[in-house]
């Protein structure tokens, strides 16, 4: 599941060069498709809230089998090392991919010159220092890591409340896997945050390190319900049950915000709140829905071991650190190829997680 998020991330990034105008992104291609904008509407809606959910579900089990000690060291080497290193290697390149991507849409693009302007925007830190990349995610997987194990060292400070804390915990995870309806009372505090948000939907938090506190309070939300599932981790089969009326209450919600997403451009438009409103609650209610409905396809899919399944879940984090260079270069290189868009977003994902698997084998996995 947590490797299924990160891909999906993979190829998000890929279409973002095929929306049919155009979003500021690195390049945009001669080949477009509103198809594409229903795309990543929808698996931007959910795709790093199942990540943190499962990060919170993976945490719990490693502070546990580890203890303390071992769990903030492995949280410094695979979190804190990549996002702080991954910075000074990846912006440069990311920065020399927009340069190159501007250079192609007026017509020929330089590389050489492009990598050189990329690196050379090292010399304007400590400006703009770890922002501006995709590595943000885990900027906030560490504000909410320390977080969580903050509140929980207060709580066992006191064995009166640590036990009724614990209770109390224990019960609303068990409310929440077993109705059958908490999910859509979930969907309400969602929107709540959602309603905050700079834009229509799930804010992307890169520009500032100053914490974006209805995305804090989203993904910190996800990441406490993954870390108190994995107390109760027969609690994750009713949670994720699937069902006829969860897979129907998600196509209206899909519906619903796909129809309502148009207004967002109408601003003046007399009834913009109302509409907004509604857009928020049905974009929240895809959002949870679609993490239910994913974790119990997988559960009913992939749950045996299987050594491809194990290789992908192991490369996946890899895959995606490095990739949006890769992506957007690749991106750059297909641009004016005569081919249909579909064709080039499936060789520019595919080769990414191709060239990114080659990477992964020669400096990684030993």
């Amino acid at each position: 599941v947590r490797a299924f998020a990160l891909l999906l991330g993979i190829v998000f990034h890929a279409s973002l060069s095929f929306f049919p105008i155009f979003i500021g992104w690195a390049v945009m291609d001669i080949s477009t498709s509103p198809v594409i904008t229903k795309f990543v509407l929808i698996s931007h809606s959910f795709r790093m809230e199942l990540f943190f959910l499962m990060a919170g579900f993976f945490s719990h089990m490693t502070f546990h089998r580890k203890g303390a000690g071992s769990f903030m060291q492995s949280r410094f080497v695979r979190i804190l090392i990549p996002f702080m290193l991954g910075w000074f290697i990846l912006k440069p390149l990311i920065i020399s991919g927009w340069i190159m991507g501007s250079e192609s849409m007026r017509g020929e693009a330089n590389v050489l010159n492009g990598l050189l302007e990329g690196f050379r925007s090292l010399g304007q830190l400590p400006k703009e220092m770890f922002v501006g990349s995709h590595l943000w995610f885990l900027y906030y997987l560490l504000m909410i890591t320390g977080i969580v194990l903050g509140v929980r060292a207060l709580v066992r400070s006191n064995n009166w409340l640590y036990a009724s804390a614990t209770r109390v915990a224990d019960r609303m995870v068990d409310c929440i896997a077993k109705s059958r309806c908490s999910w859509l009372a979930l969907s309400l505090p969602t929107a709540a945050c959602l309603w905050f948000m700079s834009s229509w939907g799930m804010d992307t938090p890169d520009q500032s390190l100053v914490p974006n506190a209805p995305v804090l309070i989203v993904y910190g939300g996800f990441f406490g319900l993954g870390w108190l599932l994995h107390r109760q981790q027969d609690l994750i089969e009713q949670f994720a049950r699937l069902s006829v009326g969860r897979f129907v209450i998600y196509i209206i919600s899909v519906g619903v915000t796909i129809a309502l997403s148009a207004y967002q451009t109408d601003m003046g438009h007399p009834s913009i709140a109302l509409i907004k409103a509604a857009f928020v609650v049905s974009y929240a209610i895809m959002m949870w829905s679609l993490v239910c409905i994913v974790i119990g396809l997988f559960k009913r899919f992939f749950d045996k071991p299987g050594k491809t399944v194990r290789y992908i879940a192991d490369a996946s984090y890899w895959l995606y650190l490095i990739h949006l260079p890769v992506v957007i270069w690749l991106q750059i290189a297909f641009a004016e190829l005569p081919w249909h868009w579909s064709l080039k977003l499936v060789s520019v994902s595919g080769l990414t997680v191709g060239i990114s698997l080659v990477l992964y084998d020669l400096l990684v996995r030993s």
